[in-house]
This record gives structure tokens, sequence and C-alpha cells, in this order.
């Protein structure tokens, strides 16, 4: 049986309670998005990156609200190593889950970007429109037996959790043998079966290990309420573009090698990763809508460009314009992230410790 013929009730309609910011730019926004989707003219054009491969990166916001500061750093950010590598950079909608999102801001945010001089060098991708290859996927993973129906509830995991000597909320596979029928509603998961930790490099922080099963456990791929999870419309949209190169904030580095275990699992490849500090408010919390991020409309663009390069360890070079700033940045991007160590960036070493707490893919 398939994952589409099983898919679960619908989710109710989103009820949004908060700032008119997006509704308020969306039609003005919704007019210019095919212009700013589009490659501009003095774009860098794309080149072979390593071994003979075409780097592509991405920016992957969700529009759960407008660009803030943080979310700005990691477009900066990923835009520069698109250019250093004389690449491609795209730009992907995250609208998958409805009910935490803003009408009128996907647009809103692509329009920012724009006022920064940060252009997608493809059409936008929106996750919202790709529900049939995510089936897809998952119909393969069932099909070898590496998916399952689960109908446990969050407080019955949280139950069986508890007084284990793994972290809370760490699923132990109480599904994987048969669920119980009488249930309407359940999401989908991916066995994650016991093996030796996984390993991979990241560009900043080096040699990063995790032991899936233990620390993470057999995690959603579908919800209950039929809303894909995060970890496998981001593993199959990294794939279907083409994408060689992820460059984020750190608070995803715990993300990452389930990441790879469902690309494994899927048969695609791995992109190389570039994990960069986040934001933080004057009470060192994760910049982000609920911890008060103020939105950013690219009105004082060059200003808010240079807080960002400054986040990310560099001089500001007091440009006039944003594709001044642009033009200061990437070679001195290229300096620091291409060379042959490229491992070499200075790093806050709580970055590759793996918080209990995992919102995304539970």
């Amino acid at each position: 049986m398939s994952a589409r013929q099983i898919a679960g009730p619908e989710p109710a309609d989103a009820t949004v309670d908060r700032t008119l910011e997006c509704a308020q730019a969306s039609a003005q926004a919704s007019a210019q998005s095919a212009a700013l989707t589009a490659t501009p003219a003095d774009a860098a054009a794309p080149q072979r990156a390593r071994n003979g491969t075409r780097y592509r990166g991405r920016f992957a916001p969700s529009p759960t609200g407008p660009l803030h500061a943080g979310s700005l750093v990691a477009a900066l950010a990923s835009w520069l190593d698109a250019r250093a590598h004389d690449g491609q950079w795209l730009i992907r909608i995250e609208d998958i889950d409805p009910p935490r999102e803003v009408a009128g801001c996907a647009h809103q945010i692509i329009a920012t970007l724009a006022r920064f001089g940060l252009h997608s060098d493809a059409p936008v991708l929106w996750q919202s429109e790709r529900g049939e290859h995510y089936a897809a996927a998952l119909d393969s993973l069932l099909e070898q037996g590496l998916a399952y129906r689960c109908t446990c509830s969050r407080r019955e995991v949280d139950e069986a959790a508890a007084g284990d000597r793994w972290p809370d909320r760490i699923y132990r596979g109480r599904c994987r043998n048969g669920c119980e029928p009488a249930r309407t509603t359940w999401s989908w998961r991916l066995r994650v079966d016991a093996t030796v930790p996984l390993a991979f490099t990241d560009r900043a922080a080096g040699e990063i290990e995790q032991d899936v099963a233990r620390d993470v456990g057999d995690f959603v791929l579908r919800r209950s309420d039929s809303l894909w999870a995060y970890q496998l419309a981001v593993v199959v949209d990294d794939a279907a573009q083409a994408i060689t190169d992820v460059v984020r904030g750190a608070d995803l580095l715990d993300n990452t090698a389930r990441q790879i275990y469902l690309q494994r699992s899927l048969a695609l490849a791995t992109p190389r990763y570039l994990h960069l500090p986040v934001v933080r408010n004057a009470s060192g919390e994760k910049l982000s809508k609920q911890t008060g991020a103020r939105p950013l409309r690219g009105d004082n663009a060059v200003a808010e460009l240079e807080q960002a390069w400054q986040h990310l360890g560099f001089a500001p070079p007091g440009a006039d314009a944003p594709a001044a700033f642009l033009r200061h940045a990437v070679p001195l991007w290229r300096e620091r992230w291409l060379r042959a160590d490229t491992i070499a960036a200075p790093w806050d070493s709580a970055a590759t410790s793996f918080p209990h707490e995992r919102p995304n893919g539970r």
C-alpha cells in the first residue's frame, strides 16, 4: 500500500494571528516575483566546481514571517559561497506547514532579498507544489521496508522515552512491527537501524559524529496531520535541485546526520555542509520571529548587509550600494572559505554539541 493511498486526514485551515507586515506587501511583491526569480544580467556565469560538478547552493526560508537579521546572514553566506565558487544560487520556499505560515510573506521575502541584490539563478521552487515527489520518495522507502506507519501520539512517545537512558522524546520503534489498527490518524517514520555513528565533515566545525539510532531514533517523514516533514522535503529537494553545497545556520547542524542517513536510504547524493554561527538576541536566544526579530525590508540595505557581514567575522567595507558591497565581499569570502584547509575559521565548539530538544522531524 502506498503513501498516496493511506495519506491520513487533511489538515485543518490555519488561523494566523500575527503582524500585517507580510499581508501589506503581498500584492506588490506578487507582481514582482516573476522578475525577481530570473537571473540578473550581471550574475556570475555558473562554471564547473570541484570534481567537475557544477556548484549549486540554495537559501530555503520558511514563510512564517518577514526576513530578519538572522535569516539575512544565512542568505548572504549561501549567496557568497555560490559566487565565490562561480556557481549558482537558488531560492526555495519551504511552505509545507500552513498553520505556521503568514499570508504574503513568501513573496515579501523574495522581494526583500532582491533589494539586497540577492537574486535566484533559477525559478523559485515552492515545496507546497511538490507533494507528489515527497510521496514517491516515501513509497520508495516503504517498498524497501525502510518506513512504516506509526499511530503513537506525542504523549505516548514521551511515556515510552521516560526513564530510558536516551534523551527525552527519542522514538524507540514501538510501531515497527505493527500499530493499533483502530486508530484513524497516523504518521510515517523512517526505520533507523543501529549502526556505527554516522560521521561527516562540516566545512567550519570539522569532523562531526552522531549515532542517529540512539540520539534521534525513527524520525517522522509525514506527520499525522498529513503535512510533509521538513527532513523528507529538504532531502528530496536538495537532490532534485542538484544542490552540491548547503550553507546554513549552526542550529541545523543537529539535523545533518539524519538527513545524510535519509539520503543514503534513498540512494541520493550528499552535499557538502557549512554551518555558521546563528544570530542571537540580547538574552542569548537564537534570533527568530518568536524571540522578537525585527523585520527587514531592505530600506537600509547596505547597513543591514554590513551588520550580517560583521556577524560572519568580516570588517565592514564602507560600500555605498548593495552591488558595491557584494563585489567587495565575494573575493574576501573566497579567500577564507576556498582554501585547501577550508576547516580553519574561528568556531564556537558549543555549536557541535547536539541538544536534546529537536523540533524538526520529531
